[in-house]
């Protein structure tokens, strides 16, 4: 039995979403942002509610969304977390009424200290800073930055460049889950279920 959540994100394919929901992972996050590689279309949103989701619970993930945004959204999915990337403030992700996420992206030590500013957040996604872009880096932080102190009092997120090859590392550290994306596609944006489940087997083993 893992111990472990487990957050596949990026989803932007129909049977990639109904495989993922068939192996019941814990969190299948999609992405509402122009400029992504894995943003999702209209006609793969129409497809999702004729998707059973199991035990698997949608998140729809942002960048400083308009609420008119965040509404229309999640108006496809039932039960939805709203994971926010922006400079959205805690008075706005708490105004939805829904469970959320809140990211911090990790510069220096010091990020860290930004999770105080999100004390109602249901989990913090640490991810990766880079300048100019929003999540998707595809590369890992320095993992020292998260603490013992933080670990133990935060639901954490660990999310950037997490991959096949340093995900036993990633295990190490003990978050609340793990969020996979690049490190589970075979091309930019596109999913392969041959290395999901051969990244859920290690995490899980």
């Amino acid at each position: 039995m893992k111990d472990i959540e487990i957050k596949i994100c990026g989803i932007s394919d129909i049977n990639i979403l109904d495989a993922l929901c068939n192996i019941e992972i814990d969190y299948a996050g999609f992405i509402f942002f122009n400029n992504s590689p894995r943003n999702v279309t209209a006609k793969f949103l129409n497809k999702v509610t004729t998707i059973n989701f199991k035990k698997t619970r949608p998140v729809c993930v942002f960048v400083n969304p308009t609420e008119a945004d965040v509404y229309q959204a999640i108006s496809f999915f039932e039960n939805p977390i709203l994971q926010f990337h922006g400079n959205e403030t805690k008075d706005f992700c708490e105004s939805f009424g829904f469970d959320y996420w809140k990211a911090i992206h990790m510069e220096s030590a010091a990020s860290i200290e930004q999770i105080d500013n999100y004390d109602s957040a249901d989990a913090l996604l640490l991810e990766t800073y880079k300048a100019d872009i929003v999540g998707g880096t595809g590369e890992a932080f320095d993992w020292s930055y998260i603490t013992t102190d933080v670990l133990a009092n935060n639901n954490i997120v660990l999310s950037g460049g997490i991959n096949l090859k340093n995900v036993d590392n990633a295990l190490k550290i003990k978050p609340w889950c793990l969020d996979i994306n690049s490190g589970v596609e075979s091309e930019p944006g596109i999913k392969d279920i041959t290395l999901i489940n051969t990244m859920v087997n290690k995490i899980t083993s």
